[in-house]
């Protein structure tokens, strides 16, 4: 018997079309089954060839999605609630738990430190320009510049 052996470029490309998958339903339950089939592997070879591509679990992936996803709609403003079960949570205590488990805030103080963040650069936008390319502009120079890192 003969096995045939694939190349390492049709399997990474089986994996890229799951991890695909997954950026794009992140906001669906996704079932693990499913992905897995999606590529053509038994679950446990697909969870292995993933980790091995991408340095996480599909789970771990996933997670790591939908946290980035309600980061930026937490700088929108968007309240907790509106984020968590737009991004694929069904509970919020188990989103806030995660969120903070994972960034060290709430999404509450999280999304307060980023409406803060936006203020003051709305205050004083000089503040937030990094200081080489300030120099490099000559805007060190100006006071409004040096009035802006008060």
């Amino acid at each position: 018997m003969v096995e045939f052996v694939y190349p390492k470029v049709y399997l990474y490309r089986r994996i890229v079309q799951a991890k695909l998958y997954m950026d794009q339903h992140y906001m669906e339950p996704i079932d693990l089954n499913n992905i897995a089939d999606e590529a053509l592997f038994s679950k446990f070879h697909f969870i292995r060839l993933f980790k091995k591509s991408y340095g996480k679990t599909p789970h771990q992936y996933l997670t790591a999605v939908r946290l980035e996803k309600a980061k930026l709609l937490l700088q929108t403003g968007a309240s907790v609630i509106e984020v968590c079960f737009s991004i694929g949570f069904e509970s919020i205590s188990s989103f806030t738990g995660l969120f903070k488990t994972t960034l060290g805030v709430t999404p509450s103080a999280y999304r307060l430190q980023q409406t803060r963040i936006l203020e003051e650069v709305q205050a004083v936008p000089l503040k937030f320009v990094p200081n080489c390319f300030a120099e490099a502009k000559g805007w060190t120079k100006k006071s409004n510049f040096q009035e802006a890192h008060i």
